[in-house]
Protein backbone atom coordinates (compact mmCIF):
# COMPACT_ATOMS: atom_id res chain seq x y z
CA UNK A 1 0.00 0.00 0.00
CA UNK A 2 1.34 3.37 -0.78
CA UNK A 3 2.33 5.90 1.98
CA UNK A 4 1.68 9.46 1.24
CA UNK A 5 3.13 12.31 3.14
CA UNK A 6 1.43 16.02 2.98
CA UNK A 7 3.18 19.01 4.25
CA UNK A 8 1.30 22.38 4.57
CA UNK A 9 0.12 24.69 6.76
CA UNK A 10 -3.05 24.40 6.41
CA UNK A 11 -5.08 21.83 8.34
CA UNK A 12 -8.07 22.48 6.05
CA UNK A 13 -5.82 21.18 2.89
CA UNK A 14 -4.05 18.48 4.77
CA UNK A 15 -7.65 17.23 5.71
CA UNK A 16 -9.19 17.01 2.12
CA UNK A 17 -5.81 15.40 0.52
CA UNK A 18 -5.99 12.68 3.65
CA UNK A 19 -9.63 12.10 2.83
CA UNK A 20 -9.00 11.65 -0.90
CA UNK A 21 -5.67 9.53 -0.58
CA UNK A 22 -7.75 7.26 2.32
CA UNK A 23 -10.18 6.38 -0.28
CA UNK A 24 -7.87 5.65 -3.10
CA UNK A 25 -6.49 3.05 -0.18
CA UNK A 26 -3.42 4.95 0.17
CA UNK A 27 -1.77 5.62 4.18
CA UNK A 28 -1.23 9.11 4.52
CA UNK A 29 1.41 10.82 6.93
CA UNK A 30 1.01 14.82 7.93
CA UNK A 31 3.86 17.72 8.68
CA UNK A 32 2.83 21.46 9.66
CA UNK A 33 5.78 23.22 7.81
CA UNK A 34 9.10 22.26 6.20
CA UNK A 35 10.64 21.80 9.51
CA UNK A 36 8.46 18.92 10.71
CA UNK A 37 8.36 16.97 7.44
CA UNK A 38 12.06 16.74 7.74
CA UNK A 39 12.22 15.16 11.27
CA UNK A 40 9.27 12.85 10.06
CA UNK A 41 11.07 12.00 7.37
CA UNK A 42 14.24 11.07 9.68
CA UNK A 43 12.06 8.28 10.91
CA UNK A 44 9.56 7.03 8.37
CA UNK A 45 9.83 6.31 4.05
CA UNK A 46 6.87 7.51 2.14
CA UNK A 47 6.61 6.88 -1.81
CA UNK A 48 5.42 10.29 -2.70
CA UNK A 49 5.29 13.95 -0.91
CA UNK A 50 3.02 16.75 -1.98
CA UNK A 51 4.67 19.65 -0.75
CA UNK A 52 2.84 23.08 -0.14
CA UNK A 53 5.06 26.12 -1.35
CA UNK A 54 4.20 28.72 1.47
CA UNK A 55 4.41 28.05 4.89
CA UNK A 56 5.92 29.45 8.18
CA UNK A 57 9.51 28.11 9.96
CA UNK A 58 10.30 26.39 6.56
CA UNK A 59 8.67 26.72 3.40
CA UNK A 60 8.03 24.32 0.59
CA UNK A 61 11.60 24.81 -1.63
CA UNK A 62 13.60 25.50 1.61
CA UNK A 63 12.55 21.84 2.63
CA UNK A 64 12.91 20.15 -0.74
CA UNK A 65 16.07 21.56 -1.25
CA UNK A 66 17.31 20.01 1.86
CA UNK A 67 15.71 17.15 1.25
CA UNK A 68 17.64 16.24 -1.80
CA UNK A 69 20.92 18.00 -0.23
CA UNK A 70 20.38 14.37 1.87
CA UNK A 71 20.48 12.45 -1.01
CA UNK A 72 16.41 11.85 -0.57
CA UNK A 73 14.42 11.26 -3.78
CA UNK A 74 11.31 10.51 -2.89
CA UNK A 75 8.88 11.23 -5.51
CA UNK A 76 7.49 15.39 -4.67
CA UNK A 77 4.35 17.52 -6.01
CA UNK A 78 4.42 20.96 -5.39
CA UNK A 79 1.25 22.43 -4.22
CA UNK A 80 0.80 26.34 -5.02
CA UNK A 81 -1.53 29.21 -6.13
CA UNK A 82 -1.77 31.30 -9.21
CA UNK A 83 0.44 34.21 -8.01
CA UNK A 84 3.33 31.39 -6.68
CA UNK A 85 3.56 30.00 -9.95
CA UNK A 86 6.81 31.29 -10.96
CA UNK A 87 8.34 29.66 -7.79
CA UNK A 88 7.85 26.36 -9.21
CA UNK A 89 10.21 26.86 -12.21
CA UNK A 90 13.13 27.08 -9.16
CA UNK A 91 11.97 24.09 -7.57
CA UNK A 92 12.00 21.65 -10.91
CA UNK A 93 15.25 21.73 -11.08
CA UNK A 94 15.63 20.33 -7.47
CA UNK A 95 13.78 17.43 -9.10
CA UNK A 96 10.29 17.47 -8.32
CA UNK A 97 7.85 14.93 -9.99
CA UNK A 98 4.77 17.81 -10.93
CA UNK A 99 3.12 20.49 -9.50
CA UNK A 100 -0.94 21.50 -8.31
CA UNK A 101 -2.54 25.09 -8.28
CA UNK A 102 -4.94 25.38 -4.92
CA UNK A 103 -7.53 25.35 -5.11
CA UNK A 104 -7.42 22.14 -6.80
CA UNK A 105 -9.61 19.62 -8.15
CA UNK A 106 -10.41 16.08 -6.56
CA UNK A 107 -9.82 13.90 -9.89
CA UNK A 108 -6.58 16.24 -11.00
CA UNK A 109 -4.91 15.28 -7.73
CA UNK A 110 -5.78 11.36 -7.96
CA UNK A 111 -4.54 11.84 -11.39
CA UNK A 112 -1.36 13.89 -10.43
CA UNK A 113 -0.62 11.06 -7.71
CA UNK A 114 -1.58 7.80 -9.53
CA UNK A 115 1.09 9.24 -12.24
CA UNK A 116 4.15 10.12 -9.72
CA UNK A 117 3.09 6.77 -8.49
CA UNK A 118 3.54 5.63 -11.51
CA UNK A 119 0.13 4.20 -10.98
CA UNK A 120 -2.02 5.95 -13.97
CA UNK A 121 -1.89 3.02 -16.78
CA UNK A 122 -3.36 0.36 -14.26
CA UNK A 123 -6.12 0.38 -11.62
CA UNK A 124 -5.92 2.41 -8.87
CA UNK A 125 -5.74 0.40 -5.14
CA UNK A 126 -8.83 -0.47 -4.01
CA UNK A 127 -10.25 1.65 -1.18
CA UNK A 128 -9.92 0.48 2.61
CA UNK A 129 -14.46 0.06 2.24
CA UNK A 130 -16.43 -0.06 -0.44
CA UNK A 131 -19.51 2.24 -0.27
CA UNK A 132 -21.70 -0.60 -0.10
CA UNK A 133 -19.68 -2.09 3.12
CA UNK A 134 -19.59 1.59 4.42
CA UNK A 135 -23.42 2.10 3.97
CA UNK A 136 -23.79 -1.53 6.11
CA UNK A 137 -21.66 -0.67 8.72
CA UNK A 138 -22.85 0.38 12.07
CA UNK A 139 -23.54 3.60 12.58
CA UNK A 140 -19.94 4.91 14.83
CA UNK A 141 -21.28 5.62 18.89
CA UNK A 142 -21.41 9.02 20.00
CA UNK A 143 -18.33 10.94 22.08
CA UNK A 144 -18.81 11.05 25.34
CA UNK A 145 -19.63 14.34 26.70
CA UNK A 146 -15.94 14.28 28.30
CA UNK A 147 -14.04 14.14 25.45
CA UNK A 148 -13.72 17.66 25.30
CA UNK A 149 -15.43 17.16 21.46
CA UNK A 150 -17.17 20.40 19.96
CA UNK A 151 -20.38 20.14 18.07
CA UNK A 152 -19.71 22.64 14.94
CA UNK A 153 -21.67 25.81 14.12
CA UNK A 154 -24.20 25.25 11.78
CA UNK A 155 -24.70 28.22 9.28
CA UNK A 156 -27.18 29.49 6.99
CA UNK A 157 -24.84 31.13 4.23
CA UNK A 158 -21.48 31.22 2.86
CA UNK A 159 -20.66 33.90 0.17
CA UNK A 160 -16.88 33.95 -0.98
CA UNK A 161 -16.16 36.23 -3.05
CA UNK A 162 -13.14 38.68 -2.89
CA UNK A 163 -14.94 42.06 -2.47
CA UNK A 164 -16.59 42.56 1.11
CA UNK A 165 -19.17 45.15 -0.21
CA UNK A 166 -20.57 42.17 -1.93
CA UNK A 167 -20.70 40.13 1.43
CA UNK A 168 -22.13 43.86 2.93
CA UNK A 169 -25.16 44.01 0.16
CA UNK A 170 -26.18 40.52 0.24
CA UNK A 171 -26.14 40.22 3.95
CA UNK A 172 -28.69 43.44 4.32
CA UNK A 173 -30.81 41.93 1.15
CA UNK A 174 -31.04 38.39 3.73
CA UNK A 175 -33.42 37.95 6.70
CA UNK A 176 -31.68 38.59 10.11
CA UNK A 177 -32.73 35.15 11.23
CA UNK A 178 -30.43 33.93 8.75
CA UNK A 179 -27.11 33.43 10.00
CA UNK A 180 -24.28 34.67 7.22
CA UNK A 181 -20.46 34.69 6.93
CA UNK A 182 -18.45 35.85 4.21
CA UNK A 183 -14.54 35.24 3.21
CA UNK A 184 -12.78 36.51 0.41
CA UNK A 185 -10.62 34.03 -0.37
CA UNK A 186 -10.45 30.21 -0.55
CA UNK A 187 -7.98 29.65 2.32
CA UNK A 188 -10.07 31.58 4.34
CA UNK A 189 -13.33 30.08 3.06
CA UNK A 190 -12.22 26.10 3.18
CA UNK A 191 -10.91 27.24 6.70
CA UNK A 192 -14.31 28.05 7.54
CA UNK A 193 -15.78 24.89 5.98
CA UNK A 194 -13.40 22.74 7.84
CA UNK A 195 -15.41 24.27 11.30
CA UNK A 196 -18.36 24.59 10.21
CA UNK A 197 -21.37 23.14 8.64
CA UNK A 198 -23.58 25.63 6.17
CA UNK A 199 -26.42 24.99 4.62
CA UNK A 200 -25.92 27.60 1.36
CA UNK A 201 -22.42 28.24 -0.36
CA UNK A 202 -22.66 31.25 -2.67
CA UNK A 203 -19.06 31.13 -5.02
CA UNK A 204 -18.42 33.79 -7.32
CA UNK A 205 -17.40 33.13 -10.59
CA UNK A 206 -13.87 35.19 -10.79
CA UNK A 207 -12.10 35.46 -8.03
CA UNK A 208 -8.42 36.57 -8.57
CA UNK A 209 -6.04 33.28 -8.88
CA UNK A 210 -8.50 30.91 -7.93
CA UNK A 211 -10.57 28.59 -10.27
CA UNK A 212 -13.74 28.66 -8.62
CA UNK A 213 -15.31 25.42 -9.97
CA UNK A 214 -12.42 23.94 -8.22
CA UNK A 215 -13.15 25.42 -4.86
CA UNK A 216 -16.30 24.33 -5.41
CA UNK A 217 -15.10 21.04 -5.47
CA UNK A 218 -13.12 20.96 -3.03
CA UNK A 219 -15.90 22.56 -0.28
CA UNK A 220 -18.49 19.66 -1.50
CA UNK A 221 -16.09 17.60 0.48
CA UNK A 222 -15.89 19.19 3.78
CA UNK A 223 -19.91 20.26 2.91
CA UNK A 224 -21.78 17.50 1.31
CA UNK A 225 -25.26 18.01 1.79
CA UNK A 226 -24.44 22.33 1.44
CA UNK A 227 -25.84 23.79 -2.04
CA UNK A 228 -23.98 25.09 -4.20
CA UNK A 229 -24.79 28.41 -5.53
CA UNK A 230 -22.68 30.07 -8.15
CA UNK A 231 -22.22 34.13 -7.89
CA UNK A 232 -22.17 36.43 -11.48
CA UNK A 233 -22.16 39.46 -13.55
CA UNK A 234 -25.82 39.36 -15.16
CA UNK A 235 -24.81 38.36 -18.70
CA UNK A 236 -26.95 37.44 -21.48
CA UNK A 237 -25.56 34.04 -22.09
CA UNK A 238 -26.78 30.98 -20.71
CA UNK A 239 -25.09 30.94 -17.62
CA UNK A 240 -26.76 29.23 -15.85
CA UNK A 241 -26.99 25.95 -17.76
CA UNK A 242 -23.38 26.36 -17.94
CA UNK A 243 -22.58 26.64 -13.86
CA UNK A 244 -25.21 23.93 -13.74
CA UNK A 245 -23.03 21.33 -16.02
CA UNK A 246 -20.02 22.38 -13.89
CA UNK A 247 -21.97 20.82 -10.21
CA UNK A 248 -23.48 24.18 -8.84
CA UNK A 249 -27.27 23.93 -8.18
CA UNK A 250 -27.79 27.14 -8.86
CA UNK A 251 -27.03 31.40 -9.96
CA UNK A 252 -27.45 34.40 -8.28
CA UNK A 253 -26.69 37.43 -10.41
CA UNK A 254 -24.83 40.70 -9.19
CA UNK A 255 -26.01 43.13 -9.09
CA UNK A 256 -28.69 41.48 -6.69
CA UNK A 257 -32.28 42.23 -6.88
CA UNK A 258 -35.37 42.24 -4.51
CA UNK A 259 -37.28 40.04 -6.40
CA UNK A 260 -34.28 37.51 -7.22
CA UNK A 261 -33.32 37.27 -3.29
CA UNK A 262 -37.19 36.36 -3.10
CA UNK A 263 -36.85 33.61 -4.46
CA UNK A 264 -33.30 32.23 -3.68
CA UNK A 265 -34.69 32.66 -0.16
CA UNK A 266 -38.07 31.09 -1.28
CA UNK A 267 -36.19 28.06 -2.91
CA UNK A 268 -33.61 27.33 0.38
CA UNK A 269 -34.99 28.35 3.33
CA UNK A 270 -38.36 29.66 3.50
CA UNK A 271 -39.18 25.74 4.11
CA UNK A 272 -37.62 25.74 7.24
CA UNK A 273 -37.78 28.98 8.94
CA UNK A 274 -41.54 30.36 8.27
CA UNK A 275 -41.82 28.03 11.88
CA UNK A 276 -39.50 27.22 15.05
CA UNK A 277 -39.71 24.74 18.10
CA UNK A 278 -37.90 25.18 21.05
CA UNK A 279 -39.61 22.99 24.12
CA UNK A 280 -43.43 23.60 23.75
CA UNK A 281 -42.85 26.55 22.27
CA UNK A 282 -43.88 27.09 18.36
CA UNK A 283 -42.58 30.68 17.28
CA UNK A 284 -43.76 32.25 13.85
CA UNK A 285 -40.72 33.83 12.24
CA UNK A 286 -41.52 37.52 10.73
CA UNK A 287 -42.60 37.89 7.35
CA UNK A 288 -40.36 39.32 5.12
CA UNK A 289 -41.14 39.47 1.22
CA UNK A 290 -43.52 40.43 -1.60
CA UNK A 291 -47.77 39.95 -0.84
CA UNK A 292 -47.91 37.58 -3.52
CA UNK A 293 -45.41 34.86 -0.90
CA UNK A 294 -48.04 35.33 2.01
CA UNK A 295 -49.76 32.50 0.69
CA UNK A 296 -46.84 30.93 0.46
CA UNK A 297 -46.20 31.53 4.19
CA UNK A 298 -49.55 30.72 6.11
CA UNK A 299 -49.69 27.32 3.93
CA UNK A 300 -45.86 26.49 4.86
CA UNK A 301 -47.11 27.17 9.04
CA UNK A 302 -49.95 25.20 8.42
CA UNK A 303 -47.94 22.33 7.57
CA UNK A 304 -45.52 22.38 9.89
CA UNK A 305 -47.53 23.36 12.54
CA UNK A 306 -49.35 19.72 11.82
CA UNK A 307 -45.80 18.11 12.34
CA UNK A 308 -44.90 19.98 15.68
CA UNK A 309 -47.86 19.62 17.33
CA UNK A 310 -47.80 15.67 16.33
CA UNK A 311 -44.10 15.70 17.55
CA UNK A 312 -45.26 17.77 20.62
CA UNK A 313 -47.82 15.04 21.69
CA UNK A 314 -45.20 12.21 21.30
CA UNK A 315 -42.80 13.61 23.62
CA UNK A 316 -45.51 13.70 26.14
CA UNK A 317 -46.55 17.72 26.23
CA UNK A 318 -49.91 18.31 27.13
CA UNK A 319 -49.79 22.66 26.35
CA UNK A 320 -48.25 23.84 23.83
CA UNK A 321 -47.47 27.84 23.43
CA UNK A 322 -47.80 29.77 20.20
CA UNK A 323 -45.78 33.03 19.61
CA UNK A 324 -47.70 34.97 16.79
CA UNK A 325 -45.85 38.21 18.05
CA UNK A 326 -44.43 38.52 14.70
CA UNK A 327 -47.12 36.74 12.18
CA UNK A 328 -48.10 38.83 9.24
CA UNK A 329 -51.51 40.78 9.66
CA UNK A 330 -54.25 38.66 6.76
CA UNK A 331 -57.88 37.98 8.53
CA UNK A 332 -58.57 35.47 6.43
CA UNK A 333 -55.76 33.13 6.74
CA UNK A 334 -54.42 33.93 10.14
CA UNK A 335 -58.27 32.62 11.46
CA UNK A 336 -57.95 29.27 9.27
CA UNK A 337 -54.42 29.18 11.01
CA UNK A 338 -56.02 29.16 14.10
CA UNK A 339 -58.90 26.97 13.91
CA UNK A 340 -56.20 24.42 11.61
CA UNK A 341 -53.98 24.64 14.40
CA UNK A 342 -56.62 24.15 17.50
CA UNK A 343 -57.97 20.99 15.70
CA UNK A 344 -54.65 19.44 15.62
CA UNK A 345 -54.13 20.23 18.98
CA UNK A 346 -57.45 18.91 20.27
CA UNK A 347 -56.73 15.21 18.11
CA UNK A 348 -53.64 15.20 20.11
CA UNK A 349 -54.70 15.88 23.24
CA UNK A 350 -52.44 18.93 23.67
CA UNK A 351 -53.61 22.52 24.96
CA UNK A 352 -52.71 25.38 23.43
CA UNK A 353 -51.85 29.31 24.49
CA UNK A 354 -51.42 32.18 22.04
CA UNK A 355 -48.84 35.05 22.23
CA UNK A 356 -49.95 37.75 20.25
CA UNK A 357 -50.15 41.86 20.28
CA UNK A 358 -53.43 43.67 20.23
CA UNK A 359 -53.90 43.19 16.19
CA UNK A 360 -53.56 39.58 16.18
CA UNK A 361 -56.23 39.13 19.34
CA UNK A 362 -58.80 42.20 17.42
CA UNK A 363 -58.50 39.05 14.39
CA UNK A 364 -58.80 36.32 16.76
CA UNK A 365 -61.70 37.60 19.06
CA UNK A 366 -63.87 39.07 15.73
CA UNK A 367 -65.05 35.34 14.61
CA UNK A 368 -66.83 33.29 16.58
CA UNK A 369 -64.75 30.08 16.01
CA UNK A 370 -61.71 31.26 17.45
CA UNK A 371 -63.24 34.21 20.09
CA UNK A 372 -62.83 31.95 22.85
CA UNK A 373 -58.88 30.96 22.18
CA UNK A 374 -56.50 32.35 24.85
CA UNK A 375 -54.09 35.03 23.99
CA UNK A 376 -51.47 36.83 25.94
CA UNK A 377 -49.35 39.97 25.45
CA UNK A 378 -46.22 37.79 26.26
CA UNK A 379 -44.65 34.41 26.20
CA UNK A 380 -43.95 35.38 30.00
CA UNK A 381 -47.89 35.63 30.59
CA UNK A 382 -48.73 32.56 28.64
CA UNK A 383 -45.94 30.43 30.82
CA UNK A 384 -47.57 31.91 34.01
CA UNK A 385 -51.03 30.85 33.17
Amino acid sequence: MPRIMTIDDSNTIRSIITKQMTELGFEVDQAEDGEQGLAKLEEIEVDLILLDVTMPVMDGPTMLGKLRERGNKTPVIMLTSESKRSIVAGAVKLGISDYILKPFKPDELRGKVLKALKMDGAAAPAPVATNAQIAAAPAPAPLPASSGSATPQFVDVLVIDDMENVHKKLRSLLPQHLSFNGCVSARDALQHCQERVYRVVIIDLVIPDVNSVALMNQIRILQPHAVMVALALRSTNDILSEVRSQGFADLLFKPFETGVIDEFLSKFFEVNDVLTVDGNTLTCAAFEGTDERIERYYARTRTLSRECLEKLASACYEDAIVDLSKIPLNSDKLVRLLIDMDKEAKRFGITLRFVGGAAVKKIATSVADTAAMPFFDTKALAEAA
